[in-house]
């Protein structure tokens, strides 16, 4: 058979890749639990693919292959990688040198997508769920989203990951284990059972009074086990009672804006601060809101505003 020029296959590549490429990058973020290093496996995996796609005889194994490269880049990068960590899952004393920390993901990404698996496209983006992957060794990690999330046969997985079944399987009921014991209590579907109506009322209400400096109504959101936690600081805040001191000892003396988004399954805002020299609201945080049984049950506040940009999210707001 005749190896097809690299020029002529080019556009057949593009026009292949194309309906593939938002899904490679949530499953890079699954893995490395990073948006900027998502973007990096994503494009190296695509410069591979590229470079041999004209070797690839049978066009029908196109996603198995590619998923092959990205998996393997992930797993390559995790080798050399520093564990992504929430401020809530990190053990006390735990040295912030051997950490990094989990990046929100934006769901406009998400979007569109049909799991036909283990978890639907909200629950496999969560940040708890993300997070409890980052706690697994890396076979263990690919195996679990290849065939829970992505929904990848046994024989597939095997295939993809250049092991046996036995092995692939073996992979997965590890890492089924190890994100259950990581999830504990919380149930991947219980931050779902509200309608998206009443999810959206309730971030509504959420703003308005951060936005109005009201903390007894940012407390009556909260459900009574809920965290607050900021990274890159190590603190973090248990409780309706401890969430309410610390607000008032710090966020609440100063005016912010929020403007609502989306990120990981559930309400977000970017949250701005206003800066008096110059006039505006600027950005300031990522806010990455947890719902169950209708109350707040976690915030995450990515100070980071670097973030804003992969949201389409202004730096500034005048009013």
């Amino acid at each position: 058979m005749t190896v097809q020029p690299a020029r002529a296959t080019e556009p057949e590549f593009e026009r292949m890749v194309a309906p593939l490429r938002a899904e490679l990058h949530v499953h890079c973020y699954r893995m490395l639990g990073s948006v900027r290093e998502a973007d990096d496996a994503v494009r190296e995996s695509l410069v591979r693919a590229r470079r041999d796609f004209a070797k690839l005889t049978d066009r029908s194994g196109l996603r198995l292959w590619i998923y092959r490269i990205a998996t393997n880049r992930c797993l390559t990068l995790l080798e050399t990688r520093r564990r992504r960590e929430l401020p809530v899952n990190l053990s006390p004393g735990a040295p912030l040198t051997d950490i990094d920390w989990l990046e929100p993901y934006p769901d406009a990404e998400v979007c569109g997508m049909a799991l036909d698996a283990r978890y639907q496209a909200r629950e496999a983006v969560e940040l708890a769920f993300v997070a409890a992957l980052q706690y697994l060794p890396g076979l263990q990690r690919a195996a679990l989203v290849l065939r829970d999330v992505l929904g990848f046969s046994a024989r597939e997985t095997a295939e993809l990951l250049e092991i046996s079944v036995a092995a692939a399987d073996s992979a997965l009921r590890r890492g089924r284990a190890g994100v259950e014991s990581r999830l504990l209590e919380r149930s991947k579907r219980a931050s779902h059972a509200e309608a998206d109506d009443e999810i959206r009322d309730l971030a509504r209400q959420y703003a308005d009074a951060w936005e109005a400096g009201d903390v007894s109504a940012i407390v009556a959101l909260l459900s009574a086990d809920a965290t607050y936690s900021m990274p890159p600081l190590p603190e973090w805040y248990a409780g309706r009672s401890a969430i309410r001191e610390f607000l008032l000892d710090g966020p609440l003396r100063c005016r912010r804006r929020f403007l609502l988004t989306s990120a990981n399954g559930g309400p977000a805002f970017g949250t701005y601060l206003w800066d008096e020299e110059r006039g505006v609201f600027a950005a300031m945080a990522l806010d990455v809101v947890g719902v169950r049984d209708g109350r707040i049950a976690d915030v995450v506040s990515f100070l980071d505003p670097e973030l804003f940009r992969a949201f389409g999210l202004p730096a500034e707001l005048f009013t």
